[in-house]
């Protein structure tokens, strides 16, 4: 906070001596160069109170929202926890029962989903306060894994090429917008159809044979809340969030498509190698 405080104080300070130095050049003089040290003495004063006035208010807000958001994250892990720890005692104690270990693994399966939403919950906390560590990871793992999740809604078909490639970026970043890609594939394509994943020379790209985009369209998929079928239920900002990222971490995204063929989603990996 103090950082931030000298920052503000000094940029307050810095326009006022640029006023008075415009001032400075209109009346020459030395009794004007008293009164103007003299004035951004004060300026520096009044700025730095002023500045720690402003600055601690909204710092300590942020304090409480942050303490607050831990205690109920805290308290949203004891559940899941617990739900964890009796689903797999159950599976031992019900193995002859195949209907109850069907139950337990949809039980499961929804908890998985549950520990993941509550990861990514905390990834954004964590994102808005601090700077996301970068961390190596093995592409394909992650890939492989993120597929296996979306294989349980019983949909799409994928076919997979994957050359291994290691990256360094925010790990947990990426497999949001890889998520969100894979959604929007399978969600605007037939459950018969398949997505066709495929990583090489360094490239990721996501095909499917969907509906696909109109080229005058195209040029508004990455504006927030944009949605290129108003019959499809979902927010818009996928896409937003997406180009964000990449972005931020100097991933280079290109998307080609052709109404009623299908849409080609491709991430340029050079920069995050490791």
């Amino acid at each position: 906070m103090k950082k931030q405080i000298f920052i503000a104080t000094l940029l307050y300070t810095l326009s006022t001596t640029t006023i008075l130095g415009l001032l400075f050049t209109l009346f020459n003089g030395s009794s004007f160069i008293v009164a103007t040290l003299s004035i951004i003495f004060l300026s520096l004063i009044f700025g730095y109170i002023l500045n720690s006035y402003i600055l601690s208010q909204k710092f300590n807000s942020d304090e409480n929202l942050l303490h607050i958001t831990k205690e109920i994250l805290h308290e949203l892990n004891i559940p899941i926890s617990t739900i964890k720890a009796n689903t797999l005692l159950l599976k031992k104690s019900l193995k002859e029962n195949d209907k109850s270990l069907k139950r337990l693994n949809r039980i499961d399966n929804s908890t998985k989903r549950l520990e993941r939403l509550y990861s990514e919950l905390v990834y954004s906390i964590k994102k808005e306060i601090q700077i996301i560590e970068k961390e190596e990871f093995e592409l394909i793992d992650l890939i492989e894994d993120r597929v296996n999740e979306f294989k349980y809604l019983n949909r799409n078909p994928f076919i997979l090429d994957l050359e291994p490639l290691i990256i360094k970026a925010d790990k947990i970043g990426f497999e949001k917008m890889l998520d969100n890609i894979i959604s929007n594939a399978m969600k605007y394509s037939n459950k018969d159809k398949p997505i066709r994943i495929t990583l090489k020379n360094s490239t990721l790209t996501i095909e499917d044979r969907g509906i696909g985009i109109d080229e005058t369209e195209l040029i508004k998929i990455y504006e927030r809340y944009y949605q290129s079928n108003s019959n499809i239920k979902g927010s818009g900002i996928g896409l937003a969030l997406v180009k964000a990222y990449c972005d931020n971490e100097k991933i280079q995204i290109r998307i080609s498509s052709q109404k009623n063929l299908g849409t080609k989603v491709s991430f340029d990996l050079i920069r995050v190698l490791n």
